[in-house]
């Protein structure tokens, strides 16, 4: 069983102060680092809040596009009558770790929502699954902005409580194993495949009302997409608990996933489940700092872990949520679900792909990957994958 008790005890103590911070009246401040189109949708969602102690911060790039996705979002709050938090941008790049230094010094937040995406308005998934069934590929892209954003906060008395959004199944124990701050929690991945589970269990009990119905799953980001798009496991089983009313209920899991195959689009407005998954974490981690009360949802990469587990938050204890799976079972789970989606391991800064992916890769894509790539290599690959493979897809 892996040892994530400095990494849980670094996000007690930032949830510690973030409710030191609610308590005191002060305004929390989320920044939202990258503004696609999850950060938009982000945006929107945090914006409805329409609470004048939600202090929103914008980080990007590009100004022209900050602004303009500002000015849309405050002038829809504006009609809707939902303007009460204040909003401001920041121009970083988040490929320059002087840069977020300076920001986040400068700024304090107490959320920090990484967004960013090393290459994009291309959809990595619709070039990896059809061709290799296997997202782990992307590892070394996605984890490029948030090793920086995760190095600038070695150097801060208030680290924030940082959530990824960007395949945190494994680049947040990539990060964490290299001897930065593990990112606190991921967003998305699991989360997804939650709801899909509700509405199966509504359908196939009769329930009505959702809330009625408790889902508890401990997974990787390869079942999330192989049960949504196809509705089977391929022999490698998550861990699942439904209940309803509080009472266990009996369910064919092979029936409820053929049901979770629900149609889905596959452009950008995919990403409002993204959005929804980091607003869940930030909405219910302030919940239960201004109500001092229990909260529970969705994780992958909590703790610096491989894959996805339920999580929960009393005031500013957290903890795996152990009910109804000890922490090692999940963790073989996860570690069987992700060696599928082409991650043998992250031990020690060092990401290592599966020979199955490697040889699909090569055959199928052209592309010679290494087997093992340090947290130090892993623009050099991330470079790799966009010439080779992205660029090649494109043309």
């Amino acid at each position: 069983m892996p040892n994530i008790s400095d990494a849980m005890k670094a996000t007690e103590d930032k949830l510690g102060r973030l409710a030191a911070t609610v308590d005191s009246g002060a305004p929390v401040k989320v920044m939202i680092a990258g503004l696609g189109s999850v950060g938009c949708y982000l945006l929107d969602y945090l914006i409805n809040l329409n609470d004048p102690l939600v202090e929103i911060h914008v980080a990007g790039r590009t100004p022209e596009k900050m602004e303009k996705a500002v000015n849309i979002a405050r002038t829809a709050a504006c009609i809707r009558g939902s303007l009460a938090s204040p909003v401001a941008l920041h121009v970083v790049d988040l490929g320059q770790p002087a840069q977020i230094d300076e920001l986040l010094g400068a700024v304090e937040p107490d959320f920090v929502i990484n967004s960013s995406r090393a290459y994009s308005g291309v959809k990595y998934g619709g070039i990896s699954w059809h061709a290799i069934r296997a997202y782990g590929i992307w590892a070394p892209l996605s984890v490029k902005y948030v090793k920086n954003i995760a190095r600038a906060c070695t150097g801060l008395t208030r680290p924030p409580v940082l959530v990824n959004t960007s395949y945190s199944d494994a680049v947040n124990r990539w990060v964490g194993t290299a001897g930065l701050p593990a990112p606190d929690f991921g967003s998305g991945n699991l989360n997804h495949l939650v709801p899909r589970i509700k509405f199966a269990v509504a359908r196939e009990l009769g329930v009505e009302a959702l809330d009625r119905i408790e889902v508890t799953l401990a997974t990787s980001h390869f079942h999330d997409v192989l049960i949504s798009k196809e509705g089977v496991t391929e022999g490698c089983e998550p861990l699942l608990h439904v209940a309803v009313d509080g009472r266990t209920a009996t369910v064919d899991t092979s029936q409820i996933y053929r049901l979770c195959a629900i149609p889905m689009p596959t452009d950008h407005t995919r990403n409002m489940m993204n959005a929804s998954s980091n607003f869940e974490i930030v909405s219910k981690l302030l919940r239960a700092a201004r109500e001092k009360s229990k909260v529970g949802f969705h994780s992958p990469g909590v703790g610096g872990l491989l894959g996805g587990y339920p999580v929960a938050v009393d005031g500013s204890r957290l903890r795996i949520n152990e009910d109804h799976f000890d922490v090692a079972a999940m963790s073989r789970v996860n570690r069987a679900s992700i060696a599928l989606d082409g991650i043998e391991s992250v031990e020690d800064g060092v990401l290592s792909y599966t020979d199955a992916l490697l040889d699909k890769t090569s055959k199928v894509l052209g592309c010679e990957l290494p087997k093992r790539i340090a947290l130090h290599d892993s623009e050099v690959v991330a470079e790799l994958l966009i010439d080779k493979v992205i660029q090649a897809q494109i043309a």
